[in-house]
C-alpha cells in the first residue's frame, strides 16, 4: 500500500485519503467546461497547467449528490490511465500513517467499492483510503471519455504542429 503519506479530504461528513505521490496539485475550482450527455459524475473538462483533464465529482460518485460548497477543491490526480480532477468538499491536510494504522478493506471484492483500498484507523477518526487508478477505471463510460480526450489532444497537437 502506498498510503503511508496521504492527502486527506472530506466528502459530505466522511474523510478520505489518496496517496500524496499521486497528487499533482490541489486547485480552486475554476472554469469547467461541461459536455452534454456524459455520465453525471463527469462535471466536464478543464485545463490545469496547460493540460486538458476530465473533472469528476466525488460526491456524485459516492452519494449521488454534488460536492459544491464554499470549501470545495479539485484534487488533480496522476494515474497511468489519465490525469483527472476530483472535486471534493474540502482538502484538509497531509497525514503520515504508521503501517499498523492501515487495514486493508474486505470490500475490494464488491464491484462498486473496489477503489476503497484500506482504512486508516486513528485514535479519534477513521479515514477511507481511495486508490485513484482503480477509482477512475471503475467508472462506467470512462474508457470512452478517455479515448475522446486523447483524440482532442491529438487534434490539438496536429493544429499546433
Amino acid at each position: 500500500m502506498s498510503f503511508e503519506k496521504s492527502i486527506i479530504f472530506r466528502c459530505r461528513t466522511e474523510e478520505y485519503a489518496v496517496p500524496v505521490n499521486q497528487v499533482v496539485s490541489i486547485e480552486k475550482i475554476k472554469r469547467i467546461t461541461p459536455v452534454p450527455h456524459l455520465p453525471n459524475y463527469l462535471i466536464g473538462f478543464t485545463r490545469v497547467r496547460g493540460e486538458l483533464i476530465p473533472v469528476l465529482d466525488f460526491g456524485i460518485i459516492l452519494y449521488n449528490q454534488t460536492s459544491s460548497s464554499s470549501t470545495s477543491k479539485m484534487i488533480v490526480l496522476n494515474t497511468e490511465v489519465v490525469n483527472y480532477g476530483l472535486v471534493v468538499d474540502e482538502a484538509k491536510e497531509i497525514l503520515n500513517f504508521a503501517p499498523n494504522e492501515l487495514t486493508e478493506m474486505g470490500l475490494v471484492n464488491y464491484a462498486k467499492t473496489q477503489y476503497f483500498a484500506a482504512i486508516a484507523n486513528l485514535e479519534n477518526r477513521m479515514i477511507t483510503c481511495v486508490e485513484p487508478k482503480i477509482l477512475v477505471n471503475s467508472l462506467e463510460g470512462i474508457r470512452e471519455i478517455i479515448e475522446y480526450l486523447r483524440s482532442l489532444l491529438e487534434n490539438e497537437n496536429d493544429i499546433n504542429a
